[in-house]
């Protein structure tokens, strides 16, 4: 059992836990994820680990709640147990001192940008990040953003906060005025990081995405989050989650996250039903 130590409501659907996991805590790097099970009778979801501390043996999430399993995990509350957390999996997002690096957030995308662009600053590297959101409401972590870049650029797409548009207009201003950029790193939703690589793919910069495809075992056996990297099928969790962005297919990636879309509604309405569950707005 691991227990929840705090939990923190961010903005509209996105939640914040601390998890007291010290073996997690201790081996964690930007770039992993954790496979969690709520209970004895859930199933196994991915999460990007948002932050860590070593010294408190304490990783962070950030995630939002979109099924069954996420709004399960929202019901619980500190001093709560969780009863399974995996990890850490996946690679290491590769962090050299590359020079002039941009990091690219979406969404909850933006949580596991800010221990990537930290390490990214310790290594020497200049850094700018840019991150998107739906609009005003749906900011945060920006101060927590803000303290381990060089700049910080952020997008909404109604233009309530920050600049009207999305987080590709402001890479393709700065590519376009000429500024050098030796390695772009995007992490949100799939059609954001494609956009983010056609946009990279001109000027042959090399874009590294963290793909979210669908998993279950989270250590390469069931082969449920396959993609095509390269013209050659990879696990995400195993040869991932890290890929060179110019070399995903995309397409296919997308079509396989919409798989079980009916059947992950059909189970969400089922449990709401089943607990009288109520989601707030």
């Amino acid at each position: 059992m691991f227990k929840i130590l705090e939990k923190q409501k961010l903005v509209p659907k996105i939640e914040l836990m601390q998890i007291e996991a010290p073996l997690v805590a201790k081996k964690a790097e930007p770039g992993q994820f954790v496979v969690i099970r709520v209970n004895e009778n859930g199933e196994r979801i991915p999460l990007t680990i948002a932050d860590f501390d070593r010294n408190k043996g304490v990783i962070t999430i950030v995630f939002q709640k979109v099924g069954k399993t996420t709004h399960l995990l929202a019901t619980k509350n500190k001093g709560d147990v969780i009863a399974d957390v995996l990890g850490p999996l996946g690679n290491p997002s590769e962090i050299n001192h590359f020079g002039k690096v941009v990091c690219i957030g979406g969404g909850v995308g933006v949580a596991p940008i800010y221990p990537l662009a930290r390490k990214l600053k310790k290594n020497g590297n200049e850094v700018t990040t840019i991150v998107g959101y739906r609009s005003k409401d749906y900011v945060f972590w920006e101060e927590r953003i803000r303290n381990v870049s060089d700049r910080v650029f952020v997008a909404t797409n109604d233009g309530s906060y920050g600049e009207k548009g999305f987080v590709t207009d402001i890479l393709k201003r700065l590519m376009d005025r000429g500024e050098r950029i030796d390695r772009v790193f995007a992490i949100g939703p799939a059609i954001m990081m494609k956009v983010v690589c056609d946009v990279t793919r001109e000027k042959a910069i090399k874009t590294m995405v963290s793909l979210n495809s669908l998993m279950v075992c989270g250590m390469g056996m069931c082969g449920a989050c396959r993609v095509i990297v390269g013209g050659e099928t990879k696990f995400t969790c195993a040869d991932g989650p890290d890929f060179d962005g110019h070399l995903v297919d995309f397409n296919i990636l997308m079509e396989r996250l919409n798989t079980y879309k009916e059947e992950e509604k059909i189970s969400f309405e089922k449990w709401k039903e089943e607990v009288g569950y109520y989601e707030d707005k």
